[in-house]
């Protein structure tokens, strides 16, 4: 082949590198809202909100993204009927839109609606990956929220938040579905973010429920 073919080609090709590059970082940029590809592992223990912002912040900035003010979408209960902290109250007004660009929710209020689009396909990790759910070799379709299903903290009675995610031993934590699917064909538990509470807060209790002690991150505004 003639080097007169072969510059236009390597042009071609330098070019399509360029936008390919152009367009992940565009991605990056644009991303509000992931569910985190890996847990702190140490169970539910997260270090608090703090330490489960921290990770959102970290893995966010691992993939590229320059914001600076991602939350985890987790609830905190107090001892003696004080009122504890809201997840949907951290998060900002949205909208929301994943790695991918897909909106995912326009609001606070349609996040904590039935037409909200948060559901396997656009629940995707910082990196654009899909988290396994029911049906797959590995099930860990449990996200650690501590909430009801509209985003505040839990009233249920007992621990909902492994010690306000200080604890990997006894207790249990509430979590959501990001795949909308149950355990069971008869028993479909569709809430994203309040199914059910865990057999622990362990690693090992987490994975016995189907979870890997993963959190919704989402970027403040």
């Amino acid at each position: 082949m003639s080097t007169r073919i072969w510059l236009p080609l390597l042009a071609a090709v330098t070019a399509s590198g360029l936008l390919s590059t152009d367009t992940v970082e565009a991605q990056q940029a644009s991303m509000t809202f992931f569910v985190s590809s890996v847990g702190k592992g140490n169970g539910a223990d997260l270090g608090g909100l703090a330490g489960a912002d921290a990770h959102c912040q970290a893995l966010a900035q691992a993939a590229g993204s320059t914001l600076t003010n991602w939350r985890a979408y987790l609830s905190t209960t107090e001892p003696g009927g004080t009122a504890g902290v809201n997840a949907r109250e951290r998060i900002g007004k949205g909208p929301w839109q994943n790695v991918k660009g897909v909106v995912v929710a326009k609001s606070i209020d349609d996040l904590h609606s039935d037409s909200n689009n948060i559901n396997k396909q656009t629940a995707l990790t910082e990196k654009g990956e899909t988290i396994s759910g029911r049906g797959d070799p590995v099930n860990t379709h449990d996200i650690l929220t501590g909430s009801d299903t509209q985003g505040m903290y839990s009233t249920a009675g007992g621990d909902t938040t492994c010690g306000n995610w200080t604890k990997s031993g006894d207790g249990s934590a509430i979590v959501g579905h990001h795949d909308r699917q149950g355990l069971k064909d008869t028993r479909h538990m569709h809430s994203w973010n309040s199914s059910h509470g865990t057999r622990g807060c362990s690693q090992d209790g987490l994975k016995s429920t189907g979870g890997a002690g993963l959190i919704y991150c989402f970027a403040a505004n």
